[in-house]
């Protein structure tokens, strides 16, 4: 992350709220915007950032502007708090994923009733800083039919965010009066943005896992965006049915020549006797492809074959997860696969399902975080 510090050529610029570890930060940063703000709430996240990237600030103090090459201010704690007018008009672009538990598959899901759906706050910001683009990701339950009027609502509510809600109205009534307004060309075309929203997978752009999301990117009409452009610049480039075709023409074995009789014969016994069309794209990359390609493709270490052995497993009794002893394998078991992308790992007050953070390594062995760019995290 200390790449974040860099200028560019073109010294655009970007704020990123809900930064959490500084992910999206560091793909915003790629794209060529230098951060002058992060913004978080959770106390592990922002010593994350502080480890890499950046300098905290209290809340009660502006912080300075920074400079191509200096740390960057972080402001841990409520956004809500958060003043960002002295930032208006030096801004590019402002990122950040809303907190997702109020619209996600895996919480309790009320929506606009959660006091944790933080959207209102992005469009604050965006009428504090006023950039030139916005880009916001979220979960798919966002797209759920229960949640569709008010997700139509955030994305007029982020076409006009100078038309604020009245003091007391209820976002229903203020959706009416954005709808009324819409139908007029803007007084000022720097107030109005042109949006764009994409369902996407991780996994159909490259990624070794398989992740939905949301992800709503607005332009400032000013600028006059070609919508249509940018819609085809992002089409997907990978995909499941390039995989299977890969799979069965052989093309994907060749690159994984070392991998047994019997798993090729299992893996290959799985694809549909009649294979879709080929679409053009890129094969999705597997967890074999992603480990495969890590450092100077090192083979992995060896693994006791006893970790292997589900004998046990199949007597009645349960083999313990590497790394987590006394965890069970139980009936219905579902770990990651080598020869599909990754599941998305959940994380929920239950924490982390069992199925879901282990991988099956032609036999079963325990998971691993994500390669970073030093090579692979260790834990669990």
């Amino acid at each position: 992350m200390a790449e974040l510090q860099e200028g560019s050529k073109r010294d655009r610029t970007g704020v990123e709220l809900f930064a959490g570890a500084g992910g999206l930060a560091m793909v915003v940063h790629r794209a060529g915007f230098r951060p002058l703000l992060f913004n978080e709430f959770a106390k592990r996240a922002c010593e994350t950032l502080e480890a890499n990237v950046a300098v905290r600030v209290p809340a009660s103090e502006r912080p300075a502007v920074p400079g191509p090459g200096e740390r960057v201010p972080l402001v841990a704690g409520d956004v809500q708090e958060l003043d960002m007018r002295y930032l208006a008009g030096r801004v590019d672009v402002l990122a950040g994923g809303p907190p997702c538990q109020p619209f996600s598959l895996g919480g309790v899901a009320k929506g606009d009733e959660d006091k944790r759906n933080m959207f209102p706050q992005m469009f604050r910001a965006v009428r504090q800083i006023r950039p030139k683009a916005v880009i916001c990701e979220n979960v798919r339950g966002l797209l759920r039919p229960s949640f569709k009027p008010y997700f139509d609502y955030i994305m007029r509510e982020l076409e006009l965010p100078f038309e604020e809600r009245a003091k007391g109205a209820t976002w229903q009534q203020h959706d009416a009066y954005l709808l009324e307004r819409l139908k007029r060309e803007p007084d000022d075309p720097t107030e109005r943005y042109d949006i764009v929203m994409m369902p996407v997978n991780a996994a159909d752009y490259g990624v070794p896992q398989i992740r939905n999301r949301v992800i709503i990117v607005a332009f400032r009409r000013d600028l006059k965006v070609d919508l249509a452009l940018f819609r085809r610049l992002v089409q997907p480039t990978h995909s499941e049915t390039a995989l299977m075709r890969s799979m069965a023409d052989g093309g994907y074995w060749e690159r994984h020549s070392d991998v047994p009789d019997h798993v090729r014969e299992r893996v290959m016994a799985r694809l549909p006797a009649t294979l879709p069309m080929g679409d053009g794209l890129r094969p999705w990359h597997t967890l074999r492809d992603a480990i495969a390609g890590i450092g100077d493709n090192k083979p992995l270490p060896e693994v006791p074959d006893e970790w292997l052995d589900r004998t046990e497993h199949l007597l009645g009794g349960f083999t313990e997860h590497i790394g987590w002893p006394g965890a069970r394998i139980y009936d219905g078991h579902t770990p990651n696969e080598l020869d599909r992308p990754a599941k998305t790992v959940k994380a929920g007050v239950h924490g982390v399902p069992g199925g879901e953070s282990v991988m099956l390594l032609d036999e079963l062995v325990a998971d691993r975080m994500p390669p970073t760019e030093s090579g692979i995290s260790t834990g669990t």
